[in-house]
């Protein structure tokens, strides 16, 4: 090309509106590839590989794969493995889709804005290495977007619930979504401009990254058909020159773990979890009555039923989040009924929020954790609103309003919800409540949110389980849960080995005649 057909200088763009003499032949190949994007991205896309640099694409079965559902599915979502090309093929696609279909708006949104431009930095070098008669003519050509001729463009942003706010997309491209940390939000905002449309496209691709999120909602939804997703899953073998001796060294190099993580499309967590694996696939959301201001009501108040808010406070400066959780301790299983969650409301107001449905909620008894901020939450609700029904640690030592999470505190929190939820004594609704179980890993002596994750709906479970080994718990709810826990237990002990049932009976009249002495768990005699 030359100054009068190129795109600002740039001799491998072409210029809008400029003039082209085909050829027959030129004719024959714009013909193919509009018929068909697998051709297209194999005879005429461009990719950089690590070893051997610019190379044409040469796709694999399941990236032609990839392309025939994008075609016949508006709503795809694709599960794949780390490295396996599916990034790279999606830009292909999208690269056809808006020079062949003309008038068509694009969107890349990625987690962060860095990955999406860079998703937008692969397409335009796949657009500088096109021939020139399949080049539609550039009208704009930047680190957020690329404009053409045929009145199509490709923008490119960060998701939030306002990144495509106002916008008409034809299709809206989500890489991987699994990462994204505000992905309810933001999907829940950009669904109605897709499906207002009779033929926009959504696609989604990620690896797996725990349960309970967005992503994973949505693949599973697919799966089952509740959904009008289409799935595509790409596992490791699928990757040519990746055999079982492949799989070994990999692990050597990294762990068991990480590979299942990254490889395996397992969607056990991110590693170890303080609830286990089996529990986190058998938890299931369901979607709030009510949805209020990050409110989330899943049950109206019942009268007669007692109910318990669990607290954690943030400095609401937009990073760690203030959450609360109630649960319905008045039923077998415990379940909970109402959650929390934002990270910018000031610990000044966040009283007022608490006072509000804990009143709401029967008088609801509530346990604050007065660490930091949380000592201005537990004073404001005490002293300020004058609410009495506040978990009050001892009336003689200073500033004893609430609950001082000490690593002891936090490790018999732990112990104790992973057994609660291990024997299926509590019913969780709220999904970004599973989203954080799910990436509450081990981390040395303790538990904590894994890179990039939160657990402040999580802490508020941690409370939860201390709680229950208080005797303000049994006395509120006359439940005594060490004993209803080894009940289950010595029941299940007694299902899975019916030979020694008699043994397992003995042992628990032992326990019981250990409680009327007043003592707590087996005489030390039986340990």
């Amino acid at each position: 090309m030359n100054r009068e057909t190129n795109y600002l200088g740039n001799p491998n763009v072409r210029g809008a509106d400029v003039e082209h003499p085909w050829t027959k032949k030129e004719l024959v190949e714009y013909k193919k590839c509009l018929d068909s994007p697998q051709y297209f991205a194999k005879k005429y896309c461009k990719v950089i590989h690590l070893d051997k640099g610019l190379i044409p694409f040469k796709l694999y079965p399941y990236q032609e794969e990839m392309f025939t559902s994008f075609e016949e599915n508006r709503f795809n979502i694709v599960l794949a493995c780390r490295q396996s090309g599916k990034s790279i093929a999606v830009v292909a696609y999208l690269l056809w889709y808006v020079i062949f279909k003309g008038e068509q708006t694009v969107g890349i949104l990625a987690n962060k804005n860095a990955i999406a431009r860079e998703m937008l930095a692969r397409i335009t070098l796949m657009l500088e290495n096109l021939p020139f008669f399949l080049q539609p003519g550039c009208t704009a050509l930047n680190k957020g977007s690329i404009g053409f001729s045929n009145n199509s463009r490709i923008i490119a942003a960060a998701t939030s619930s306002s990144s495509i706010r106002g916008m008409s997309l034809n299709l809206v491209y989500l890489d991987e979504f699994a990462f994204v940390d505000n992905a309810t939000e933001f999907y829940t905002s950009t669904y109605p401009v897709i499906s207002s449309g009779k033929t926009s496209k959504i696609i989604i691709t990620s690896t797996a990254n725990g349960i309970g999120n967005m992503y994973h909602k949505l693949y599973e939804g697919a799966l089952q058909g509740t959904n009008e997703f289409h799935s595509t899953r790409v596992d490791w073998w699928d990757v040519p020159g990746r055999d079982d001796k492949w799989k070994a060294m990999t692990v050597e190099n990294t762990s068991q773990l990480q590979f299942d993580q990254e490889f395996g499309n397992s969607f056990h967590g991110t590693g170890n979890t303080l609830i286990t694996a089996d529990v986190l696939l058998a938890l299931r959301a369901t979607n709030p009555i009510e949805y209020y201001n990050n409110v989330k009501i899943f049950d109206h108040p019942e009268e007669g039923h007692t109910y318990q808010m669990f607290v954690d406070v943030s400095r609401g400066r937009g990073q760690d989040y203030s959450t609360f959780t109630i649960i319905d301790v008045s039923q077998n299983p415990f379940i909970q009924v109402c959650t929390y969650r934002d990270n910018m409301i000031s610990p000044l107001l966040f009283p007022d929020l608490i006072y509000k449905y804990a009143t709401h909620y029967n008088e609801c008894y509530v346990v604050v954790e007065s660490n930091d901020a949380g000592q201005v939450v537990c004073n404001g609700l005490y002293y300020d609103l004058e609410y009495e029904n506040v978990f009050v640690e001892s009336m003689i030592k200073a500033n004893a309003i609430g609950v001082t999470m000490t690593k002891k505190t936090k490790r018999i929190g732990c112990s104790n919800i992973r057994d609660i939820m291990q024997q299926s004594k509590l019913v969780i609704k709220d999904e970004e409540t599973i989203r954080e179980m799910s990436t509450f890993v081990a981390k040395g002596t303790s538990y904590q949110a894994d890179h990039n994750s939160y657990d402040d709906l999580m802490m508020n479970l941690v409370m939860f389980g201390w709680f229950t080994s208080t005797p303000f718990f049994a006395e509120s709810t006359d439940v005594n849960m060490k004993r209803m826990l080894y009940q289950d237990k010595v029941a299940q002990m007694m299902d899975e080995v019916i030979p020694v049932g008699n043994i397992c009976q003995w042992i628990q009249t032992q326990y019981i005649r250990s409680e009327k002495a007043g003592k707590h768990g087996i005489h030390d005699s039986y340990k």
